[in-house]
C-alpha cells in the first residue's frame, strides 16, 4: 500500500524463515524504505518479524485483541485482515505488542520448557498414586518420590500389566528429573548474569527460578513509566470504567498470566515470612477475604519491585542471611 492508500501489490509466501527472508529482500529491493506490520498469532509471527527486522524494515507487531477493526470484523480472511492492518499502519493506529530482545525470548523458552517438565512429572506422579490406591499401598516415608520413597516404589510388586506400567512411570520420572536438573542449571547460569534476577531475589518469596520468570516477563523496567503501569500490565488491580463523573470498579484486569501466577505464589510466601508484608496482609484480611488480601500484597510487592529495578537497589527489608543462602544456592546450581 502506498502513501495515498492505494494497494500496489498483494502476495503471499509460506511461513518459513527462508521464504520470509526472500520476501523481505524483495520488498526492500523493489520499494526501498518501507514499513510492515504483522499480527501476533501464537508464534507464527516470529519468522516474519525477525526476517523483516534483519532486512532493515521497520516492522510492528499488532495486538489482535486490541485491533478492533480486525477483532470485530464480521468477515475475516487473511486478505481482508492484511488490508486492514496496512490501513492502520498507514494511519499510525497500530495497537502494538512489546517485542523483547532475542536473548529474552530464548530465556522465556527455557523457562517454559522447565515448567512443562514439572507439569509432566506431576501428571505421571498422579498416575503412580492411582496405582498405589488401587492396591491400598501406603508409603512409610514422607516423600514418596524422595530417595527412600523411590527405592520403595521400585521394590513393590503389582499384578500383571500394572507392574510394567509402574516400571514405565518410574523410568519416566527419573528421566524427567534429570532433564529438569539440566534445565535448572541452565536457568541458574542465565540468572547469575542477569541484571534483574539477583535484585528480585532479595525480596522474600523469590528464588532464582521465580525471579527469572519475573525478570523475563518484565524484560525492561523502563517500558513501565510508573509502578501503576507495571501493576496494570501484570493484572493485579481492578478494571475501571468511567462515565462522566461516575466510576465503576470491575473485575481484576486481564494481564500477563505467567507474571500473575508468580506474583500470587510469592505473595503467599511473603505474607507468611516477611514482617512488612505480613502486617499489611493482616490489616487487609480483616476487611476483605483471603484472595483480596493476597492480591493487595502482590500489588504492593510489584510497586516495591518497580522502585528496586528502576533505582538499581536491593529490597530494603531483606533478610541478609537468607539472601546470602539464595545467592550461594544460585552459584551452586550454575556451576
Amino acid at each position: 500500500m502506498d502513501q495515498s492508500g492505494s494497494i500496489d501489490e498483494f502476495s503471499s509466501y509460506p511461513n518459513t524463515s527462508f521464504d520470509a527472508r526472500q520476501t523481505a529482500e524483495y520488498l526492500v529491493k523493489r520499494y526501498g524504505e518501507c514499513r510492515a506490520v504483522v499480527e501476533s498469532t501464537a508464534n507464527l509471527w516470529l519468522k516474519t518479524y525477525e526476517a523483516f527486522e534483519s532486512a532493515g524494515i521497520d516492522v510492528r507487531l499488532a495486538n489482535p485483541s486490541k485491533t478492533r477493526l480486525i477483532a470485530e470484523a464480521k468477515i475475516k480472511t487473511d486478505r481482508l485482515d492484511a488490508k486492514a492492518l496496512a490501513r492502520l499502519l498507514r494511519g499510525d493506529l497500530i495497537a502494538e505488542c512489546y517485542v523483547p530482545s532475542k536473548d529474552i525470548r530464548l530465556a522465556r523458552a527455557l523457562l517454559g520448557h522447565k515448567t512443562n517438565l514439572s507439569r509432566e512429572q506431576i501428571r505421571i506422579k498422579n498416575r503412580i498414586y492411582s496405582l498405589l490406591d488401587k492396591y491400598d499401598l501406603k508409603c512409610e516415608y514422607d516423600e514418596v518420590f524422595g530417595v527412600h520413597g523411590m527405592q520403595w516404589l521400585h521394590s513393590i510388586k503389582l499384578d500383571g500389566h500394572d507392574q510394567a506400567m509402574l516400571g514405565s512411570f518410574l523410568r519416566q520420572i527419573e528421566f524427567l528429573s534429570r532433564e529438569e536438573e539440566t534445565a535448572n542449571s541452565q536457568i541458574a547460569s542465565e540468572a547469575i548474569r542477569s541484571d534483574y534476577v539477583p535484585k528480585i531475589m532479595s525480596m522474600t518469596g523469590f528464588d532464582y527460578c521465580s525471579a527469572s520468570v519475573m525478570a523475563t516477563c518484565i524484560a525492561e523496567i523502563s517500558r513501565f513509566p510508573s509502578p501503576s503501569h507495571l501493576i496494570s500490565w501484570v493484572g493485579m488491580c481492578p478494571s475501571v470504567h468511567q462515565t462522566g463523573k461516575t466510576m465503576y470498579m470491575g473485575n481484576m484486569k486481564d494481564g500477563n498470566k505467567r507474571a500473575q501466577w508468580i506474583m500470587t505464589k510469592v505473595a503467599n510466601s511473603a505474607a507468611l515470612h516477611d514482617p512488612r508484608m505480613r502486617a499489611y496482609y493482616e490489616r487487609i484480611v480483616k476487611r476483605h477475604n483471603y484472595n483480596v488480601a493476597i492480591t493487595h500484597v502482590a500489588n504492593k510487592m510489584l510497586r516495591v519491585l518497580w522502585y528496586m529495578l528502576t533505582e538499581n537497589t536491593l529490597y530494603n527489608e531483606r533478610k541478609e542471611g537468607l539472601y546470602a543462602r539464595k545467592l550461594k544456592r544460585l552459584a551452586g546450581m550454575a556451576a
